[in-house]
């Protein structure tokens, strides 16, 4: 067994999202708040606070006026409030206007704030910061701890500098263990410590399948002529076929810049459908693309989203730590929006685990986090929101029609709950019974391809690392997935990754795996069918570097 450096700390915070930072403020506030002391540290993979976020964003800020009342003396860089709201039908050249009595109150967004999640979360690191919390950027979890009586003691970080042969090179250093009393896993949606602990404690047990989107975003700098401050645009319809869940968010931010973004379902069953080129297409829609014209794309990037809701959410808790935020999946799909639901989540869990520490608790499970949840307004909005994703799951025109009744109608509380069946990994038709997609060309203009986009994405990995996209069996990719389903991975990935390559007389398929250009969405993870692709962190560090994302 390795031996390692160790570092004692009451709270690990695994994360240094809304989520974690969020967890690691809140357990400060109390211990200040009670004249205690309690030493908490967050480790965060991306090379700094806020480089490996990506969200829309519009942000609720319920949970924020909860944690910094004066979020606004302190310059918090919530700067555009919303304006207008616009929901519209795309059909392939009109688009329709939901007029505004007719939306659901979910869809409403006056008093949220159009942000960039992750200049909210660097804000949120300097917070925490002033409050002495340490945070550790650069360092990946890599590994959880367990005592041995099996409670969690914390994680260590990734070794750095081992070679592709998985030996150390001249550069190796072993990476440091961080023991805590308690652990808060705050990884974003499918993290894989968090997939790790499910499969070990059973998490799982009783709650739906998760199901999940990918995200796609690009930020362009517009026209003045052509911005609207505060303007909030969503979209349902074209491109996407009326089985296929999705649809658009266009967000006006300050600085003449917006948000623009595809939201795909991920259990799609035609293995030709490709999410970043169903991206590229909406941009070209002509309610779309003259916001766009004369404009300069400056960045992009892709995040998987957990929206199963309350009925796919795991048991939280676990001796030693809990689940926190989107490692758990308390994104609120009918809102689309999770960054004051994982807020909300991380202090909860940390008021829980101040109150245990207070009376010289550790390593035991955090009840009363799941409790709290319960009790709390998180859990009230989650509840009316429950039935969303499975009704959207039925097609646009069912669904559109059933939410309307169970939002407008019925208010979020209709007498039933719905379920997902199935995860999404199970979804794919076999690629003889459908129809391939035939996508344009980009023009480099509006739209682009996928390496010209992982290029403004600032993804960046140490060539001379292990590939950290592992294949449980290296025939399965050949054998069936390009047998059964066409290699489904070259198109769900929005970076590039995959790739069948042949000889020159077209034989000996093979996938190669360009681990260098992912962007850590984790689709991959999630739709591969025979779920044999497994994500783990690469090297702390590496990865996307966005900016104003």
């Amino acid at each position: 067994m390795t031996q390692r450096e160790a570092m004692e700390y009451d709270a690990v915070v695994v994360g240094a999202g809304p989520a974690g930072l969020a967890a690691a403020i809140r357990l400060k506030q109390l211990a200040a708040q009670h004249g205690g002391e309690v030493s908490v540290c967050v480790l965060e993979k991306g090379s700094e606070v806020g480089a490996h976020i990506l969200s829309g964003a519009v942000i609720d800020p319920r949970a924020l006026n909860e944690l910094f009342p004066d979020w606004q003396e302190r310059n918090a860089p919530l700067n555009s409030p919303v304006t207008e709201d616009r929901f519209l039908f795309l059909t392939g050249s009109a688009s329709y206007k939901v007029p505004d009595f007719m939306l659901p109150v979910c869809f409403k967004n006056r008093g949220n704030y159009v942000v960039s999640l992750g200049n909210v979360c660097r804000w949120l690191g300097q917070q925490a910061e002033g409050l002495g919390i340490e945070i550790f950027p650069g360092f990946a979890a890599a590994e959880v701890l367990y005592r041995d009586d099996g409670a969690v003691h914390g994680v260590a970080a990734g070794d750095v500098g081992v070679g592709r042969d998985g030996r150390p090179t001249a550069n190796y250093q072993s990476g440091i263990a961080l023991h805590a009393k308690y652990t808060f896993f705050a990884e974003g949606c499918r993290g894989h410590l968090g997939k790790q602990l499910e499969q070990r404690f059973h998490l799982c047990a009783g709650a739906d399948p998760q199901v999940y989107g990918i995200g796609l975003k690009e930020l362009w700098e517009i026209r003045s002529d052509r911005h609207q401050q505060g303007l909030v645009i969503h979209t349902a319809g074209w491109p996407l076929a009326n089985d296929t869940y999705g649809g658009s968010f266009l967000y006006h931010l300050e600085n003449h810049q917006v948000s623009i973004g595809f939201v795909v379902g991920l259990d799609y069953s035609n293995p030709y459908l490709s999410p970043y080129e169903e991206f590229q297409r909406y941009k070209m829609h002509p309610a779309i693309h003259p916001f766009l014209e004369d404009g300069k794309r400056v960045a992009y990037g892709a995040r998987a989203i957990a929206a199963g809701g309350l009925q796919s959410l795991p048991k939280l808790t676990f001796p030693g730590g809990c689940l926190i935020g989107d490692d758990a999946g308390f994104l609120n799909a009918s809102r689309i929006k999770g960054s004051h639901a994982a807020m909300k989540s991380g202090m909860l869990a940390a008021e829980a685990a101040f109150a245990a520490l207070a009376n010289g608790r550790a390593n035991d499970e955090l009840a009363a986090y799941p409790a709290a949840f319960r009790a709390s307004w998180l859990y009230e909005e989650l509840h009316r929101a429950r039935n969303f994703k499975p009704w959207m799951s039925k097609g646009l025109a069912v669904g559109t029609l059933m939410v309307g009744v169970d939002q407008i109608v019925f208010g979020g509380r209709a007498p039933w709950t719905l379920h997902h069946g199935h995860a999404d990994h199970e979804t794919l038709r076999n690629k003889a019974q459908v129809k391939p997609i035939a996508y344009p060309k980009p023009d480099g203009v509006i739209t682009f391809d996928r390496l010209s986009s992982v290029f403004v994405s600032n993804t960046n990995h140490a060539e001379d690392q292990p590939c950290h996209l592992r294949l449980k069996d290296p025939a399965i990719p050949i054998k069936v997935n390009l047998e059964l389903y066409d290699a489904p991975e070259q198109r769900y990935c929005p970076a590039g990754v995959y790739e069948i390559v042949r000889d020159a007389d077209g034989g000996n398929p093979r996938l190669q795996i360009n681990a260098q250009n992912c962007v850590h969405c984790k689709t991959c993870d999630i739709k591969d069918p025979t779920q044999n692709i497994v994500w783990v962190a690469p090297e702390g560090g590496g990865g996307p570097n966005y900016p104003n994302m």
